[in-house]
């Protein structure tokens, strides 16, 4: 403990203002409306990280299987984010969704997203080519489509922006630049900037997670690797597609493969890329290089290859391969009729995934993963579609972890 350190007193406090924690917060004022919360932040504002740089797609919640809770929280969060955008005059672009087939080998991937869609109360159904061409006539499949009339787009940063304005005028406390450094004691924490003693603890740290977790004895199973993913802008006069059009995915890995996203604004995008990044803040160059991260990402990565789990090998190398722009383009012409390759011309802000890996498995964790001891409550995964799934998400972990410590 340092010497002339100031002890700040909270009920509640949060490690990460992205959109994970501001909508715990937000959720804990509402159960508990009579308890303080402090949130504590390494950066200078939200959305710095993956709650600002995600694709701003909300989701429908057709990928998962019914028994998920990304199934559970992704339709309801859909719902719930579109009505938040709505009521508080925040921009949302309606464009809606269609996954196509490259040929008749997809057909059934494609009709198991209908049924997982339907198992789980998502408006979907699937179309035909002929319909598909009435609503995006650049849009190419193999007889059948499927269509999401409630995806949509928003301007992740804007929600972000907003939150933290609505809940500090609820009474929040935000601590910005102010990182975690380490645990004291059962209820006191370390942060750059003074100590912290807290009620409950709740770690919504995203890629530093699974570190702050095991100070506290938490996530021996886990760590986090990181992908990079960025998407690349069209910027010429004449837009490929009306909405975004994604391939039908391996349903085995959590990436969705290279699609059309169609913006806030009208933008149109194809992406993302999915390299595995060479530490957690891998954005650009030698930015932001923790050499002892690098040493274990490396690791992990080498045991990944070697042992080909989930067909890393082959995903790493196709991935690596996105970085020629000529690949990426031909990648996404793969599902429209005519596309202009000259027109992609601007990379976007990189983003990094914090992927969680079992690593007694070997496994890509898919689901969400919240692990808790005595008073802390430790977000470990909280991957795509996180964003869409944070207002259902966060009324669970209050219900069922946080509602157990109270």
């Amino acid at each position: 403990m340092r010497k002339d350190d100031k002890i700040l007193d909270c009920d509640f406090l949060i490690i990460g203002a992205g959109i994970i924690g501001m909508s715990l917060a937000r959720e804990i004022l509402t159960v508990y409306p009579e308890k303080s919360i402090a949130i504590i932040e390494k950066e200078p504002d939200t959305a710095l990280h993956g709650s600002g740089r995600n694709s701003g797609v909300l989701h429908a919640g057709f990928y998962y299987t019914a028994d998920s809770l990304k199934s559970r929280f992704t339709r309801q969060g859909n719902d719930e984010l579109t009505g938040y955008c709505v009521d508080n005059n925040l921009k949302i672009n309606r464009c809606m969704k269609a996954v196509v087939a490259s040929g008749e080998s997809e057909l059934e991937s494609l009709f198991v997203l209908e049924k997982r869609g339907r198992a789980s109360g998502v408006d979907v159904s699937i179309i035909s080519a002929n319909e598909l061409k009435g609503i995006d006539k650049n849009a190419k499949t193999f007889q059948y489509a499927l269509l999401s009339p409630s995806t949509s787009t928003v301007d992740p940063v804007e929600v972000c922006g907003f939150m933290k304005r609505e809940l500090i005028e609820k009474g929040v406390a935000f601590y910005f630049n102010n990182p975690y450094i380490k645990r004291i004691n059962k209820n006191t924490i370390m942060t750059k900037e003074c100590l912290f003693r807290y009620g409950v603890l709740v770690n919504a740290a995203g890629l530093y997670a699974d570190k702050i977790a095991r100070d506290f004895g938490l996530s021996k199973d886990y760590v986090i690797i990181p992908f990079k993913g960025t998407y690349l802008k069209y910027t010429g006069k004449k837009k490929p597609v009306t909405i975004n059009i994604y391939p039908v995915p391996d349903l085995k890995n959590p990436f969705l493969g290279v699609h059309y996203t169609v913006s806030v604004d009208g933008t149109v995008k194809i992406g993302p890329t999915a390299v595995p990044a060479l530490w957690r803040e891998n954005y650009q160059g030698l930015d932001n290089l923790r050499v002892n991260e690098m040493i274990k990402v490396l690791y992990y990565g080498a045991l990944l290859f070697y042992r080909n789990s989930f067909g890393f090998r082959d995903l790493a190398c196709g991935e690596i391969k996105k970085y020629n722009k000529n690949f990426f383009v031909s990648m996404a012409g793969r599902i429209v009729h005519d596309l202009d390759p000259r027109g992609f011309t601007e990379w976007t802000r990189p983003g990094i995934r914090a992927q969680l890996l079992n690593v007694n498995t070997f496994e890509l964790v898919q689901d969400f993963i919240i692990e808790k001891n005595d008073n802390t409550v430790h977000i470990l995964n909280a991957v795509s579609p996180a964003f869409t799934s944070s207002f259902p998400f966060a009324r669970w972990v209050v219900s069922e972890y946080i509602g157990s410590i109270i």
